[in-house]
C-alpha cells in the first residue's frame, strides 16, 4: 500500500518522533503514534509503531491488538515474542507459554528465538516456577562464548533467575559474564554485581550540594528582616493529558508536527513492499 506524498511525509514525521521519544518520553511517543494511526491506520508500519508505543506505556491490551493487526497485514511472525510478552503483561503467563511452543517460533530468526526464550522464562517466573525458568534459559546461545546483541540480556536473565532461586554463587558468576558482554549498558548487571559484593556508591557532588544549600539557608535567615508575602500559586497545564485522555488527540494536531524536522525518508522509503516498519534483526 502506498500513500500520497504529502500524507506519507506527515506519517513519516510522526513515526520518526515515535522512534526518537519511545525510550526517554514514552507518553509523548504514544501521542505521536496515535496521530500517525489516525492518518494511516491501514499501513502495517503504523500499526506496529503504535503497538510498540502502547507497549512502552504498559498498555498491553492495546499493544497486542496493534501487533495482531500488523501481523495480519504482513503475514510476518517477527512480532510473535512481543505479542507473547503482552500476554504476560495482561496476567496470562499460561498463554505466553502456549505461544512459546507454537509453530511460529520455528519461523523466527535466531534473535527472535532468543527473545521468545526470554519471554518464556519470564512466564515461568510469573508462575513461581523458578527451576523451570532456569532450565528454559539454558541453551546453546547462553553457553556460547561469542557475543551477540542478545548475549548480555540472556546472561543477565539467567543470573537473575539463579539469584531468585538462592544460588548466589552461580548468579554472581553469570552477572559478571553479563557485564563482560554488555558493551552498550543495556542492563544494570554491573550494579547488581556490585550490590552482591557489598559495594556502595556515594555521590560526592550530592553531599556538596546539600552543604551549600545549608550555608545558603543560614545566611538567608540572618539577612531577612521582614517577612515576604508568598506569591500566589500558579497552575501549570501539561501539554499532554493523562493516559485516559491520550485517545482525545485530534487529527488537527498534525499541524504542530510541521515544525518538527522533516524526516530523512518518507513512509515509502522507510517501509518496504509490505509496508513493514521494522524488518531488520535489531529491534528493541
Amino acid at each position: 500500500m502506498s500513500l500520497p506524498k504529502g500524507l506519507a511525509e506527515d506519517v513519516s514525521k510522526n513515526l520518526v518522533m515515535v522512534a526518537r521519544l519511545i525510550d526517554e518520553d514514552p507518553e509523548s511517543a504514544y501521542a505521536y503514534s496515535k496521530i500517525a494511526l489516525r492518518l494511516a491506520s491501514r499501513v502495517a508500519a503504523v500499526r506496529e509503531a503504535a503497538g510498540f508505543a502502547a507497549y512502552a506505556n504498559q498498555k498491553y491490551s492495546e499493544a497486542l491488538a496493534e501487533f495482531r493487526a500488523a501481523r495480519r497485514m504482513t503475514g510476518s511472525v517477527d512480532l510473535w515474542p512481543v505479542m507473547a510478552d503482552c500476554e504476560r503483561g495482561l496476567g496470562r503467563p499460561e498463554k505466553a507459554l502456549e505461544m512459546a511452543g507454537a509453530a511460529e517460533v520455528h519461523k523466527l530468526d535466531k534473535a527472535g528465538q532468543v527473545e521468545m526464550r526470554l519471554v518464556a522464562a519470564g512466564a515461568r517466573r510469573d508462575m513461581d516456577q523458578l527451576d523451570a525458568a532456569i532450565v528454559t534459559l539454558q541453551s546453546p546461545e547462553l553457553a556460547s562464548n561469542t557475543v551477540q546483541p542478545w548475549t548480555a540480556r540472556l546472561r543477565y536473565a539467567y543470573a537473575d533467575a539463579l539469584l531468585a532461586a538462592g544460588r548466589e554463587g552461580e548468579a554472581r558468576e553469570w552477572f559478571a559474564k553479563a557485564v563482560e558482554s554488555d558493551k552498550d549498558g543495556s542492563t544494570d548487571a554491573s550494579d547488581r554485581l556490585a550490590e552482591m559484593d557489598g559495594v556502595e556508591f556515594v555521590d560526592a557532588f550530592v553531599e556538596d550540594d546539600d552543604e551549600d544549600d545549608t550555608e545558603i539557608e543560614i545566611g538567608a535567615e540572618a539577612e531577612v528582616d521582614d517577612e515576604v508575602e508568598p506569591q500566589d500559586d500558579v497552575s501549570v497545564v501539561d501539554e499532554l493529558d493523562d493516559e485516559d485522555e491520550d485517545d482525545d488527540i485530534e487529527v488537527d494536531e498534525v499541524d504542530e508536527v510541521d515544525e518538527v524536522e522533516a524526516a530523512a525518508e518518507t513512509v515509502e522509503d522507510v517501509v518496504k513492499e509490505d509496508v513493514l516498519l521494522k524488518e531488520d534483526d535489531d529491534k528493541n
